[in-house]
C-alpha cells in the first residue's frame, strides 16, 4: 500500500530516508495511548454527526481488535509506515476497509502525538509518586527501628556532631516528599488535552474538544492550537523532576556505598542487592547504588538534550520534535529501575548500631556542646570556640578523647568547667540537647515520624484517586 499521505508525491521515499526519519522503533511504546485517544476521537466524530454511527462502530470495533493484537504481540510494525500512528491506521484500514481512513478526520499527527504523550506521562507521574511513597515507607520503617541509634553526623565528610540514624533517614523522607509534591503539581500541566488543535490552526470540522477531554479524563483543554502542538514543557518538567529524584537517589547511594565499606561498616546491604568479584572471593560490591549513582548522569543528559532540541524551534511542529521521545522513554525506564530496587534495598538493610556508637565515642563530634556549656556560663562564644579548639588539640596530642580528660585537665583551659561537663558530653545528651523543631533530639524525630506517617497516608489516597483517573 502506498503512503497514507502520498497523494502529492510522484516518487517513492528513499529507503535510507525512511529508516532515518521513522520513529516506529521507539514510539511503538505509545500504542495503547494512541488507540485510547483514537477511540475518544472517533466517538466524538459520531456524537457531532461528522461520521455516521455505523462507521463509528466499525472503526471502534477495528481499533479494539488492533489493540488486542498489540497486547498479544501479534502485530509487526513496519518502518515504511513511519510511526505508531500510521502503523495503527494502516492496520485498521487493512482490517475494516476504506472506512478506517475516516478515523483521521478532524485531526493531525501533530495533535495526535502530543495527546499520546500526555496520556503516557500522566500514568507515569502517578506510578512514580507511588514508587516514591513506597521508598518513603521503607525509610520511615528504618527510622522507627533506629530511633535510639546514634551515629556521627558529617559536614565536608568530616565528623561534625552526633545525630540519630533515624534523623538521617528522615532527611531523605523529606527530600523524596518534595519530589512527590513536584510530581503532583505537574499533573495539572500533564493532564491537558491538545487533540483538536489539528496541524497548527484547528480544524474546519465542528468537533467538540471538551467532550474528548471528558472521555479521556483530561482536566483542561489547550486554549491555543499553536501552543497545543508545539508544547513540550510538560516533558521537560518531568525530565527535570526525574533529574532531581535521581540526584537524591544518587546522594543516598553514595552514603550507602561509603557506609557499607570496611572503613565505615555502618550498614550492610542484603546479598540480594550486591554482587561479587570474579577474582576476589571476599568482595561484596554495592552494585545497585553504584549503578543508580552512574545512571543519574544519563537522566541529566536527557533533560539537557531536549532543552537543546527545543531552544530555537519556531512554532509550531517541526520534525526535530521527534527527538522528544527516546530520552523520555529512557528516563522513565531508568527511574523505574532505580525506584523498584531502592525501596526493598532500604527495607532489608542491616544497621550496625554498635559500630556507629563506637565511632561516636572515638571522635570529637561532641566538642560544640562544650562551647555551648561555656557560653551558658557567660563566656562569649568566640572565646569558648578558642578554648575548645585548644582542648581538642591537647586531646589529639595526648591520644585522648574529650570524655577521657580529667576535670583538672579541663580546668587548665577554663576555670568555668565543672563536673557537669561529663553529662553534657554523653552522646545521648548531645543528641537530645537539639530539642528544636527539625532537630535531631529523640522527641523531635519521633514527632517527625508521626507527621511523615500522616503524609504517607495522604499520598496513598492521592495515588488511589489519580491512578483511577489516569486509566
Amino acid at each position: 500500500m502506498s503512503k497514507l499521505w502520498g497523494g502529492r508525491f510522484t516518487k517513492k521515499t528513499d529507503q535510507l530516508v525512511e529508516e532515518y526519519t521513522a520513529s516506529i522503533t521507539f514510539d511503538k511504546e505509545l500504542a495503547e495511548e494512541d488507540i485510547q485517544g483514537s477511540l475518544a476521537h472517533v466517538t466524538m466524530l459520531g456524537k457531532q454527526g461528522i461520521l455516521p454511527a455505523a462507521d463509528v462502530e466499525t472503526i471502534k470495533d477495528g481499533l479494539h481488535r488492533v489493540l488486542q493484537r498489540i497486547k498479544r504481540n501479534d502485530l509487526e510494525f513496519a518502518i515504511a509506515d513511519e510511526d505508531i500512528h500510521m502503523n495503527i491506521e494502516k492496520t485498521l484500514i487493512d482490517d475494516v476497509g476504506p472506512v478506517g481512513g475516516k478515523l483521521h478526520t478532524g485531526r493531525s499527527r501533530n495533535d495526535q502525538v502530543a495527546t499520546d504523550m500526555h496520556l503516557y506521562l500522566r500514568k507515569r507521574v502517578v506510578e512514580f509518586v507511588d514508587m516514591l511513597h513506597k521508598l518513603q515507607e521503607a525509610l520511615v520503617t528504618q527510622a522507627k527501628a533506629n530511633i535510639d541509634t546514634i551515629l556521627p553526623g558529617y559536614t565536608h565528610l568530616q565528623r561534625a556532631q552526633p545525630i540519630l540514624f533515624a534523623h538521617h533517614m528522615m532527611a531523605y523522607v523529606s527530600m523524596f516528599g518534595r519530589d512527590i509534591e513536584r510530581l503532583q503539581d505537574s499533573y495539572k500541566r500533564v493532564n491537558m488535552l491538545p487533540l483538536g488543535a489539528g496541524a497548527l490552526a484547528g480544524t474546519t470540522f465542528p468537533i467538540d474538544r471538551h467532550f474528548v477531554a471528558s472521555q479521556l479524563k483530561f482536566d483542561r483543554v489547550y486554549e491555543n492550537s499553536l501552543d497545543a502542538v508545539s508544547d513540550r514543557d510538560f516533558i521537560l518538567e518531568f525530565l527535570s523532576h526525574a533529574s532531581i529524584i535521581m540526584m537524591h537517589l544518587s546522594r543516598l547511594s553514595e552514603e550507602l556505598i561509603l557506609w557499607s565499606s570496611t572503613e565505615f561498616h555502618f550498614v550492610e546491604l542484603d546479598d540480594a542487592f550486591c554482587t561479587g568479584s570474579s577474582i576476589m572471593p571476599q568482595k561484596k560490591n554495592p552494585d545497585v547504588p553504584e549503578l543508580v549513582r552512574g545512571k543519574t548522569g544519563r537522566v541529566y543528559g536527557n533533560l539537557v538534550g531536549l532543552l537543546t532540541v527545543l531552544k530555537s524551534l519556531p512554532l509550531a511542529y517541526n520534525k526535530d520534535m521527534q527527538e522528544d521521545k527516546e530520552g523520555m522513554f529512557d528516563t522513565v525506564r531508568t527511574l523505574q529501575g532505580a525506584l523498584q530496587l531502592f525501596a526493598p534495598m532500604i527495607a532489608t538493610m542491616k544497621v550496625n548500631k554498635d559500630r556507629m556508637r563506637q565511632a561516636v565515642n572515638q571522635d570529637f563530634s561532641n566538642a560544640t556542646d562544650i562551647a555551648d556549656f561555656l557560653v551558658g556560663k557567660g563566656l562569649p562564644f568566640r572565646q569558648a570556640h578558642e578554648v575548645i579548639g585548644k582542648t581538642v588539640l591537647y586531646c589529639i596530642q595526648q591520644g585522648k578523647y574529650l570524655l577521657d580528660l580529667t576535670l583538672d585537665e579541663f580546668k587548665q583551659f577554663s576555670s568555668l568547667f565543672d563536673e557537669r561537663i561529663y553529662a553534657v558530653l554523653q552522646p545521648e545528651n548531645v543528641v537530645n540537647a537539639r530539642n528544636v523543631f527539625g532537630g535531631t533530639a529523640t522527641k523531635q524525630v519521633g514527632e517527625a515520624i508521626v507527621r511523615a506517617e500522616n503524609e504517607l497516608a495522604g499520598t496513598a489516597a492521592w495515588v488511589a484517586e489519580y491512578a483511577e483517573r489516569s486509566r
